[in-house]
């Protein structure tokens, strides 16, 4: 198929549960159409290379950088952004984490972290200090230490599986 790069194309995706469309170049990031054509802004576009990991989304589950994929990659996909964690205005388990250990800082790369670290808790139920810290490894904060983080994502796994035991 032969592609002009000055023509815009529809593309239709899930996003947070709800299907959207609008078009986008050919060469539009995912990140700037997630932004600019859907408006789900809680997306943050850090270093555009894909090293920083603030542009972070699920895309079909998988933590993406969103910076290095392209809108028309995501025609018939599903994209979960930051805005898809808390429900109805109220903040998920890891939200509240991050703000009871002090994980994070100024926030710019917060979103990136936070969908790194949900989609780590959904494969990883029982993670030790070093998975974590491996897992935040893919990320580029210049505020914290990382260690909040890595303090909050180990308590919300703890919390996770004593609700798993406690259930009947």
């Amino acid at each position: 198929m032969y592609v002009r790069l000055d023509e815009r194309y529809r593309v239709t995706l899930t996003l947070n549960g709800r299907e959207r469309s609008a078009y986008a170049e050919p060469r539009t990031q995912l990140c700037d159409f997630l932004r600019h054509s859907l408006g789900a802004t809680g997306t943050h576009v850090g270093c555009e290379h894909g090293v920083c990991g603030a542009c972070t989304v699920m895309v079909d589950g998988r933590a993406t950088r969103s910076c290095l994929m392209l809108a028309v990659q995501v025609e018939g996909r599903r994209v979960e952004t930051i805005e898809s964690l808390a429900k109805e205005g109220e903040l998920n388990d890891l939200q509240h984490a991050f703000r009871e250990h002090h994980a994070l800082q100024c926030g710019f790369c917060t979103a990136g972290i936070l969908m790194s670290c949900h989609e780590f808790l959904g494969r990883v139920t029982d993670p030790s200090e070093a998975e974590v810290r491996d897992m935040l490894s893919g990320h580029l904060c210049r505020c914290t230490g990382y260690t909040g983080i890595v303090q909050a994502v180990l308590a919300v796994a703890r919390a996770r599986q004593n609700n798993r035991q406690e259930a009947p």
